[in-house]
């Protein structure tokens, strides 16, 4: 590792055990960190600062403010009961401590996602009181070790008790960028995730176009849904890589307000792994109105490009400055990322 990186990481560590002192004494009290221009990109907090805390906890949100997120983004699934549960998918195998719980071993089933068979826990067959049993634990322990020291002491949380946290930040608002995770799922369970949202922020008066919540899917249609009831900010999650055509960015244009992307799709990555090239769909994008925002910025060598690695361990952190200032420089509007404050040190820099 080098010192920076080692730095850094010692940086994020103190701030970590500061947030979770701050946590069990007054979490009212705290307020954000917040520098942000509005010529600058935005930096979204991928799952909170999921690169130093277990994702989607609440501990890992507050941390990402701390660290100076502009927005955080709470993934969200459906509970038997028909909460709003910030996981990164339906499955609870990988982030959650649920196989060590007795109780619930007649749970684990398999389903269809997207066409697949799945065999798991799934998060629509618990109550959330059943829910709130579980504890959360790090998703990429052999990467992200310092995190994974945190298993089993986290609540899940809920994205009614993410905006609660976020009322108590001051006059200073914080953005929520919930990812509505898998609606056709939903649906053929016979439930709608577009109505818990929506009902959720229509509940709360944050259904409006200005309202600190915006809303994205990687499902077009669910996109279209939702839109109908609220009239929050949306985008559209693209994997992959390759050309978006400009019909498609048109249609887009017409009802979306955001374009969210794969990074290779803007810098697509050649035969050997290496970055290449900058394709046009940034400007295309901006010369319909739409924002561009990028996923998913990471510290560590497995995520990096291969010319932007340092050293053969995957998870040393490599040049992840360049990886930024790439798309820094070439305008995009915000970028998500699991290390906020790396996000942050980079946007000032440049």
């Amino acid at each position: 590792m080098s010192r920076k990186s080692a730095l850094l990481r010692g940086a994020a560590a103190i701030a970590a055990a500061g947030v979770l002192v701050g946590l069990a004494a007054a979490p009212a009290a705290a307020k954000p960190h917040h520098h942000h221009d509005d010529d600058e990109p935005i930096v979204i907090a991928h799952r909170g600062a999921s690169g130093y805390l277990p994702e989607h906890t609440l501990e890992a949100y507050q941390l990402a403010i701390e660290l100076g997120a502009d927005v955080i983004e709470p993934d969200l699934v459906l509970t038997a009961d028909g909460e709003l549960l910030a996981r990164h998918e339906p499955v609870l195998d990988e982030t959650t401590d649920v196989a060590e719980h007795p109780e619930f071993a007649d749970r684990k089933t398999t389903k269809l996602i997207d066409g697949k068979p799945v065999t798991g826990f799934f998060a629509d067959d618990f109550t959330l009181a059943e829910l709130k049993t579980l504890r959360a634990e790090e998703r990429l322990p052999e990467l992200r070790p310092e995190s994974a020291e945190h298993d089993g002491e986290f609540q899940l949380v809920t994205y009614d008790e993410i905006l609660d946290y976020v009322a108590t930040l001051g006059k200073k608002k914080v953005v929520t960028y919930p990812e509505m995770k898998h609606p056709a799922y939903y649906e053929d369970q016979g439930m709608s995730i577009e109505d818990a949202l929506a009902d959720l922020l229509e509940e709360r008066k944050l259904d409006r176009k200005r309202s600190p919540v915006w809303i994205q899917s990687f499902e077009y249609q669910s996109l279209l849904n939702i839109a109908e009831r609220v009239d929050n900010p949306i985008g559209l999650n693209i994997d992959g890589q390759g050309a978006i055509a400009d019909a498609q960015l048109d249609e887009y244009a017409e009802t979306l307000d955001t374009v969210s992307l794969n990074k290779n799709r803007i810098f697509p990555r050649g035969a050997d792994g290496s970055v290449s090239e900058p394709t046009d769909i940034v400007e295309r994008a901006h010369d319909r109105g739409l924002d561009v925002h990028v996923w998913t910025f990471r510290a560590e060598n497995q995520f990096l490009p291969a010319n932007l690695r340092e050293g053969a361990d995957p998870a040393e952190w490599g040049d992840y400055e360049a990886e930024y200032e790439l798309f820094y420089d070439l305008g995009v509007d915000a970028v998500f990322s699991d290390f906020p404050d790396l996000a942050v040190a980079a946007r000032d820099d440049c």
